[in-house]
């Protein structure tokens, strides 16, 4: 596999390529057991504590960084569950956003991420903008771009803001937020950082 190639994917799974070979051979000699029905178990075939991994963009600076206290694959659907995960998008330098979570589960190409349970999006303070927290049950990420949705209720709060939602769609690129349906709020200009730029 290429430097380019590698590159394509999620760096989770970079981890994974490199460890794949030795873990491999270790089924060939001991292959795994069958359930009932024939159907593989669903058993980790590996782990991995303290993961910290990082993707690059083209110009050679982080995109952004994935880390987890444990990191879990499991060879049936080649699927990898991370434990207290954090996941950082560096796309806009001036306004990084971070997403943790109890965990999440990485799709077998990398290319999706699934948060789950007590999932906390922050968006940096940047500007005459005040931090920005999301607060929902489930959140699916895209990292390569951008983009992370959901179709649970939300709750975003600001300095001056409390909003309540279900179901939204963010980009950590452009920092623009969809709120889908029911959607209801409260805003105290005096609490904003704009307004108080005018006093």
């Amino acid at each position: 596999m290429n430097g380019d190639k590698l590159t394509a994917v999620l760096p989770l799974i970079l981890v994974s390529i490199l460890v794949a070979f030795t873990f491999w051979l270790d089924r060939l000699a001991n292959p795994v057991t069958l359930g009932t029905g024939g159907a593989t178990r669903h058993a980790p075939d590996y782990m991995v504590d303290g993961l910290l991994a990082m993707r690059m963009n083209k110009s050679g600076t982080a995109s952004y960084t994935l880390s987890a206290t444990k990191m879990m694959h499991y060879p049936d659907d080649d699927t990898t569950l991370l434990t207290g995960p954090k996941l950082v998008s560096l796309g806009s330098a001036d306004a990084p956003v971070t997403i943790t979570a109890h965990q999440a589960v990485v799709s077998s190409n990398g290319e999706h991420v699934y948060f789950q349970d007590d999932v906390r999006v922050t968006r940096a303070a940047f500007g005459n903008s005040s931090e920005l927290v999301l607060s929902t049950a489930l959140l699916h990420v895209i990292p390569d771009d951008s983009l992370a949705l959901t179709d649970r209720p939300v709750t975003i709060t600001d300095a001056a803001t409390t909003v309540n939602a279900v179901g939204l769609e963010l980009n950590s690129e452009t920092r623009v937020i969809k709120l889908l349906s029911k959607v209801h709020g409260t805003y105290d200009p005096s609490k904003s950082p704009r307004g108080a730029t005018r006093h």
